[in-house]
């Protein structure tokens, strides 16, 4: 359920015997494990940038939707998940399932040499998405 709080629409989840909770969205990014290994073996800063450019860029590209509003009404309990794929094909087959799907996200490109580094999904609620990035493990 959306319930509007000013020009900014909070999303509500479905009330509970024991009162209302609102609806947890997450961030879901994930990230190229590859990377960070030879023969790229590029160091954290530069995988944790990729992650952050992506994610922002999904938070643009997907800012007039209520899940983005929400999420950013609260910017101290915003949650995001860092998951990793193992390498660049395995990212765009999660890319091609999710556009398939019909699920935003964004495929951050890093230029200029055009490579897949990272996918950020808009704000979620977890159970709309969890299904599809269950085989993606927390990156380490």
């Amino acid at each position: 359920m959306l319930r509007k709080v000013g020009s900014v629409f909070r999303v509500v989840g479905k009330m509970a015997a024991s009162g209302a909770e609102p609806q947890v969205l997450v961030q879901y990014l994930v990230l190229r494990k590859d990377l960070s290994q030879a023969p790229f073996s590029w160091p954290a800063g530069a995988l944790v940038a990729q992650a952050c450019h992506a994610a922002t860029a999904a938070l643009h590209t997907h800012r007039d939707h209520p899940h983005t509003a929400a999420y950013l009404q609260e910017l101290g309990r915003m949650r995001k998940v860092v998951l990793e794929a193992p390498d660049e094909t395995t990212l765009k087959e999660l890319a091609e399932t999710l556009q398939q799907k019909n699920i935003d996200h964004m495929v951050w490109l890093e230029q200029p040499e055009n490579i897949a580094t990272c996918i950020a999904l808009r704000p979620y609620p977890k159970e709309e998405v969890g299904q599809y990035l269950k085989k993606f493990r927390l990156f380490k």
